[in-house]
């Protein structure tokens, strides 16, 4: 195909006529800029991307743009001497679908400093399949790991367990050892949480406590929930502990929260921006 020739993308707009997103016909030229060109071969579906299609979240600051905040592909054009005709690469983040068109298209332009080689042992599909859920999910381990997070200081918690990054954490964080409890008011989805790696599945009112400290119960974990849920967490983790913030699907507040997870028991708080992450 003819990179001059239309191709299909699925595009948002918001003007006169009102919120709206659908596949249409555009040209390389209807793109952002960008020394690299890419043929899309996957992309992954995030929560943020519906939000970004309905319009039921403010996620794009200019229209019309290319819906999909990741994209794996081969390069069919650079001109950047770091990438070739054919190289298999991935981009998540970077403004995909919010600043720059994204990847629900058929080719993607992309700058060059975003686009990362396709890791030894992945192909194109299963990095889509990880997509930018299961990296937020590596990238939260990444951190706790960095600032000692241990099996032995006991399980990590995993709020919002059955969402996308819950999920993908449940089975990373058993993989890599780590005994994992899922807290997730799906009871009915807990054979699915104890397959992905759980040993134990939670319901919700195990992250109802309100005082600034409770008895230790969890080693750490990452919250994909935010609000009083993330506070109890931190007032039940173990000393040194690490816990990770990666969502606000209940709420961005942290209204009831103290420091007294941070000064007796020297617990962290690790926010986690996949999307802004450097290379």
């Amino acid at each position: 195909m003819s990179l001059a020739a239309p191709f299909p993308a699925f595009r948002i707009h918001n003007d006169e006529a009102g919120y709206r997103s659908g596949i249409e016909q555009v040209t390389l030229d209807d793109l952002s800029p960008g020394e690299v060109v890419v043929k899309a071969a996957w992309s992954s579906v995030n929560y943020k991307d519906a939000l970004a299609g309905t319009g039921k979240g403010k996620i794009l600051r200019r229209f019309p743009l290319v819906g999909g905040i990741d994209v794996a592909g081969h390069v069919v054009a650079s001109t950047d001497p770091k990438f070739r005709e054919g190289d298999e690469v991935l981009v998540t983040g970077c403004g995909l679908s919010e600043t720059r068109d994204g990847g629900y298209s058929a080719y993607v332009r992309l700058p060059a400093e975003w686009v990362v080689a396709l890791p030894r042992g992945l192909d194109l599909r299963q990095s889509m399949v990880l997509g930018t859920a299961g990296f937020t999910a590596a990238l939260a381990l990444y951190r706790m790991r960095e600032n000692r997070q241990r099996p032995e200081l006991g399980p990590l918690a995993v709020t919002g367990a059955t969402g996308g990054v819950g999920s993908m954490a449940v089975a990373i964080f058993s993989k890599a050892g780590y005994e994992v409890h899922a807290v997730s008011g799906k009871a009915d989805q807990a054979g699915y949480l104890r397959s992905l790696g759980a040993s134990q599945v939670l319901g919700r009112e195990a992250l109802e406590a309100s005082r600034p400290l409770e008895s230790v119960r969890f080693g750490g974990g990452l919250d994909n929930v935010g609000g009083p849920m993330l506070v109890s967490l931190l007032a039940q983790t173990a000393p040194y502990g690490n816990v990770a913030a990666a969502g606000l699907a209940a709420s961005p507040g942290l209204d009831a929260l103290t420091v007294m997870p941070f000064i007796l028991r020297g617990v962290s708080l690790l926010g986690i921006g996949s999307a802004g992450t450097a290379r």
